[in-house]
């Protein structure tokens, strides 16, 4: 049961990472292919510093012991990143909040389907309180995305509950050096697109400082802490970075969120306190691809 509650400790502590994202992104002035660059370089750096110093500079060892599955988490967590910011510049916001919402649904078919993991009826039910309650956030606009940009933010959804189980999948190995190369995967994708040199100094600080503290610790939390719980588990407490990203960007910019904003972040935070009050016991790998 302690393990359960130390990889909950560490899933809040990475929501609460990612869930800063919106206020570097407004601090930090560049375009966005510019600023995915320079955060999957400098988190990529952090964490391949972490994986050096654990393993005593046998890093190589460390990256073939991850096995296919590092692979694949390597893949889809630096793809996911690029369908995520696309989706967020062709659909709503709301729309991709939502469908964000729906991958702890995702996550638990697909735990089920790789992995034999039965989910308990309490975190699955407050998985969909917490899928309620970003619904109520978006509001009505939840009505006004396209199709392209609903298609990629589904596409994200299902990438990062891939990368979960498969984290889960491999849980007796580190995998720090999968989401390693995974943050400068992402940066090789939008090198093309990006204007890494025209950035100056002040920006480039806080590029640093964004890359390593948002996405460099989130991954290595989330590296940490998702093979401690169940898979289902991790993808619920990944959405505390909604309501958490809509708190920071008020108490920084006095952006007063609007009602509903409030009610629905409320209800996702109940949901996750109410699974957290009522740990469910770990779940059994039984099956496997």
């Amino acid at each position: 049961m302690s393990r359960i509650w130390l990889g909950t400790a560490l899933l809040i502590a990475s929501a609460v990472a990612y869930s800063t994202g919106g206020f570097f992104t407004r601090l930090i002035e560049v375009d966005a292919w510019t600023l995915l660059f320079w955060r999957g370089l400098f988190g990529g750096g952090f964490l391949a510093l972490v994986v050096a110093v654990q393993q005593r500079g046998r890093v190589w060892p460390a990256i073939r012991a991850t096995g296919m599955e590092g692979v694949l988490v390597m893949i889809c967590s630096a793809v996911a990143t690029v369908c995520f910011l696309n989706a967020m510049r062709l659909a709503s916001v709301a729309d991709v909040m939502v469908i964000d919402a729906g991958i702890p649904f995702v996550t638990a078919a697909m735990a089920w389907l790789i992995l034999g993991e039965r989910e308990s009826v309490w975190t699955l039910a407050a998985t969909a309180v917490a899928f309620s309650g970003m619904a109520i956030m978006a509001g009505p606009a939840v009505a006004q995305g396209r199709f392209l940009g609903d298609a990629l933010a589904f596409a994200m959804a299902t990438l990062m509950a891939l990368v979960i189980v498969l984290i889960r999948r491999k849980r007796g190995v580190n995998m720090v050096p999968a989401v390693c190369a995974s943050a400068f995967l992402c940066s090789l994708i939008v090198w093309p697109f990006a204007s890494p040199l025209q950035v100056d100094a002040r920006e480039l600080g806080l590029l640093a400082l964004f890359g390593v503290s948002q996405f460099g610790l989130g991954l290595l939390l989330l590296a940490f802490g998702t093979p401690l719980v169940s898979a289902t588990r991790g993808a619920l407490l990944g959405v505390l970075q909604t309501p958490l990203a809509t708190l920071w960007v008020w108490l920084a910019f006095a952006e007063q969120p609007a009602a509903l904003t409030l009610v629905g972040g409320a209800l996702v935070l109940v949901a996750v306190v109410a699974d957290m009050l009522r740990p469910p016991a770990p779940a059994q790998a039984v099956g496997s691809l």
